[in-house]
């Protein structure tokens, strides 16, 4: 009996800590969760953007193109994305204000939400060009020999043969560099960006309740996760339409 007072209290407790009004901190947290979706979803598109140029630079450029693609690749990949947010964060900043003095503008303040997006998207980009160009070269040779032979240019072979046919070898490595998108937004609170880690840290730190917000953070996560492996599954196995299943493969 006691210890189901003492349970009814502690979730009571809980309860009025996660209302979504004050003195609770559940719309603080979801603000930060809306935060946090922003950054990834503007930094996976912009992954998206760059690591579609990278591929095809490294797969159809020249020597001096394909090195300096290995260069960044390399780079961003051996280096932790924390070590690079920071770089990014301060030093671009810094970098570009000094450009623009030296050119005769003003100085210009970089929001956090388009800093963490650019910042991010540099770290996705340098991924995603490695997944897209596994995706490109597992097309088949077959394929695009005959579009060329049809007198395709090759942006007309890269837009009507090319992505349609590595799209499903694709999704499954953009999937998780989606999830990692939305863990590394994590990472923005080191600059004082309000994202999702953030406000979780400013709500324990204020109530001393960590476990139950972090706890709370956990599921809001845990959520996102679950929901964007729904839906591209959904977009995956749209995309393999028309494709023999690995069943059938292996029959």
């Amino acid at each position: 009996m006691i210890d189901s007072v003492f349970q009814a209290i502690g979730l009571g407790h809980a309860a009025t800590l996660l209302a979504l009004s004050p003195p609770g901190w559940g719309g603080a947290l979801l603000y930060g969760l809306w935060n946090s979706l922003q950054i990834a979803l503007g930094a996976f598109g912009v992954g998206l953007v760059i690591g579609l140029a990278g591929a095809s630079g490294k797969l159809y450029g020249g020597p001096v193109t394909r090195d300096l693609l290995a260069v960044y690749t390399t780079v961003v990949r051996a280096v932790p994305e924390l070590v690079l947010i920071l770089i990014l964060y301060y030093a671009g900043t810094d970098a570009l204000n000094k450009l623009l003095v030296s050119l005769g503008y003003a100085r210009v303040e970089i929001s956090g939400l388009m800093a963490g997006i650019g910042v991010l998207g540099v770290v996705q980009g340098a991924y995603a060009t490695e997944v897209l160009r596994g995706a490109i070269l597992a097309v088949p040779a077959g394929q695009i020999e005959a579009a060329r032979a049809y007198g395709m240019p090759p942006v007309m072979v890269m837009r009507r043969v090319t992505l349609p046919l590595m799209l499903s070898n694709a999704i499954p490595g953009m999937a998780n560099l989606w999830l990692i998108a939305t863990k590394d937004t994590a990472l923005l609170a080191i600059v004082g960006f309000a994202e999702l880690t953030l406000r979780t840290q400013q709500a324990a730190g204020t109530t001393k309740a960590y476990f139950t917000f972090y706890l709370a953070a956990g599921v809001l996560y845990l959520m996102v996760t679950l929901v964007s492996e729904r839906l591209f599954a959904l977009l995956e196995a749209r995309a393999r339409r028309g494709q023999p299943s690995l069943k059938e493969g292996a029959a």
